[in-house]
């Protein structure tokens, strides 16, 4: 499986993703933490997963449906010299984590960070939603953000350790894109359950931030928008392109260092300068950029 391959060259790629952020790595600054990163089976849980593997971490890939997909990532990640397993568990279904954590502390270990990023969405107006898919989509993103975080987190403290959870948010929080209402609101809601974890569970030395990436490149947003449409958009974005899965992925294993033990209930926007404030910034410069 390809892993969110850039439409640009590999040498422009290359160029284009610093070789600094890919120096902290090397120096393995998760080494000996387990991780979970659920909906990891392509795209952003992918490089998040794969970012950690790279980092020295323990690794749980978590879908529901593409077991061919993660069992590859898992693959991938021992290739990096950890331990990885797949868990295959709906994270809507409380009993489905509880089998899942269970799984973890069995096969790697109690664990250290959790990573919130499943989630499923339908590309439909409001006019034109579901409820079953509005309620689906609430059941993944809000739901099973709980059930991730109480259970992890609980799991963290039996086992006596300063844990980090992070959630991955979106833009659509403070603007909400047009057909996309089960996703905004989902979002809107985690975020606050998030940062609600974060007010109770620091005080018992757990983290707790959110990571919001920007406009990411993915085979789902190839599916979504066609190759030729994404390629255009990236062109009118600040940095003349859309985030890479590592991008993201790099950002998540900073959070969880050592190297950012001060940062708690935080929202850490990686999205290359995309949405100031609550616009975004590409729709309608105010003059050429040079």
């Amino acid at each position: 499986m390809a892993l969110a391959e850039s439409p640009t060259s590999s040498r422009k790629r290359k160029k284009e993703s610093p070789t600094s952020s890919r120096a902290f790595a090397t120096l393995r600054p998760l080494s000996g933490k387990v991780a979970l990163v659920t909906g990891s089976s392509e795209g952003i849980g992918a490089g998040i997963a794969l970012e950690f593997a790279k980092g020295g971490a323990d690794v749980c890939i978590n879908c529901n449906s593409k077991d061919e997909e993660a069992e590859q990532v898992a693959a991938q990640c021992r290739e990096q010299g950890v331990r990885s397993i797949y868990s295959k568990a709906d994270v809507s279904d409380r009993r489905a984590v509880e089998e899942m954590f269970e799984k973890i502390l069995k096969e790697l270990g109690p664990v250290d960070i959790v990573v919130t990023n499943a989630m499923t969405s339908k590309r439909v107006g409001i006019l034109e939603t579901e409820f079953q898919d509005l309620k689906r989509c609430v059941e993944i993103g809000v739901y099973g953000v709980f059930h991730c975080i109480q259970i992890g987190a609980k799991q963290m403290l039996a086992a006596g350790k300063k844990g980090s959870l992070v959630h991955l948010g979106s833009p659509h929080v403070y603007w909400p894109c047009k057909e996309c209402i089960d996703y905004n609101t989902t979002k809107a809601a985690s975020d606050n359950l998030v940062l609600s974890a974060a007010n109770e569970l620091m005080w018992k030395g757990i983290r707790v931030n959110i990571v919001l990436p920007g406009w990411t490149y993915t085979q789902g947003e190839v599916r979504l928008y066609g190759q030729e449409q994404l390629d255009r958009q990236a062109q009118k974005m600040p940095l003349n392109r859309l985030a890479y899965t590592e991008d993201i992925g790099r950002a998540v294993m900073w959070v969880c260092s050592e190297e950012a033990s001060f940062v708690v209930g935080a929202t850490i926007k990686v999205d290359g300068g995309a949405f100031i404030e609550t616009g975004p910034s590409w729709i309608a410069p105010p003059r050429e950029r040079g």
